[in-house]
């Protein structure tokens, strides 16, 4: 029993110190309230969105997260609430679920620009599975395993809950935005065991702004190639969460209904301390959007000294919004200056 308690111990400790960052996403703009709370009904409109990834997936110890949310505007009293559920599992082991609410309030700063700050407060359950680990009584003295499923400490593992809360602000005019959201403000204990483990506080900033191509025209320029939106997009994210930071620098080109994306993810002038490089990935995207509805794919490919027998990263976006569900007439969202950034 001893020793079965040691494995899991070691597990438990190599765990702990993967989880010091909180699930990254290529689309960020996809997943606009695990990014920030304030864009909390930043649609002007009700709207779903749905994001899953799956990074590593060669590798027996891979990344799988989703995250499901609604959120929706009230013209009324000119704020935004928001609904978001994410599950993130590690290694098969580690499971995380996270169920936040969000609230946002709009200020009107001058007839094109717009300030927005928001809250969320979540609840959060994290668990382990000891399962499917290999312990050394499982081995079979012939190089096979042959496992044994009625382990008193195999078949339970230890769950904890906790409140975590976060805030952020967001400006933003037809033509540019710029924000910045901290998450785990509490700093909660995450930790498994009698040992307090704090989650470290994660500060993200994003920006960028939209160059229209107004004379660049596939059509004939007339009737629906009017009202198509043909744009650059230059854009960032800096995010840093304890004793370890990242940078997305990325361009979006936009020919109504397509969107096409390339970004860069690393910080190349800085190293860790075992002198390893500091470049993670090359992401591509392609999205499609028609009406109210989005869809969006993008692949990691692995720069990092893990390189591509990891199987980089996939991840898939999908948002709808419902224009006119609370309201019979439509949102009158130029007047009210849709926010620029990408919907990927």
């Amino acid at each position: 029993m001893i020793k079965h308690l040691l494995i899991v111990a070691v597990v438990l400790l190599s765990i702990l110190q993967t989880q010091a960052q909180d699930p990254q996403l290529s689309q960020f703009y996809a997943a606009p309230l695990y990014l920030n709370p304030a864009f909390a009904g930043s649609a002007l409109a009700p709207r779903a969105t749905l994001n899953y990834r799956n990074q590593w997936p060669a590798l027996n110890a891979n990344y799988v997260t989703t995250i499901a949310s609604v959120d929706t505007y009230l013209d009324k009293i000119n704020s935004g609430v928001g609904l978001m559920v994410m599950n993130d599992a590690q290694f098969s082991n580690l499971r995380t679920l996270d169920v936040g609410l969000q609230y946002a309030y709009q200020a009107r700063l001058s007839e094109f620009v717009r300030l927005r700050a928001g809250i969320q407060a979540s609840y959060v359950n994290r668990s382990v599975n000891y399962y499917n680990l290999v312990f050394n009584y499982d081995l079979n003295g012939t190089g096979g395993v042959t496992p044994i499923y009625n382990d008193p400490v195999a078949d339970t593992g230890p769950r904890i809950n906790y409140l975590d809360f976060s805030g952020g602000l967001l400006t933003y005019s037809d033509q540019f935005w710029a924000g910045i959201s901290v998450h785990h403000l509490n700093r909660p204990n995450q930790s498994f065991s009698a040992s307090p483990e704090r989650l470290p506080m994660k500060i993200s900033l994003q920006g960028g702004f939209k160059i229209p191509l107004m004379g660049w025209e596939l059509g004939n320029g007339l009737g629906a190639d009017m009202g198509r939106e043909r744009s650059l997009s230059p854009a960032i994210l800096y995010k840093k969460q304890g004793k370890f930071d990242q940078l997305d620098l990325g361009l979006y080109m936009t020919y109504d209904p397509l969107t096409l994306g390339v970004w860069y993810r690393g910080i190349p002038i800085k190293q860790y301390d075992l002198g390893l490089n500091n470049h993670d990935a090359l992401v591509f995207l392609v999205g499609y959007r028609q009406d109210n509805f989005s869809i969006g794919y993008s692949y990691d490919a692995t720069i990092s000294t893990l390189s591509m027998a990891s199987g980089g990263a996939h991840e898939l976006s999908i948002s709808y919004t419902l224009d006119a569900f609370f309201d019979p007439k439509p949102y009158p969202r130029k007047r009210k200056r849709e926010l620029a950034c990408p919907k990927f």
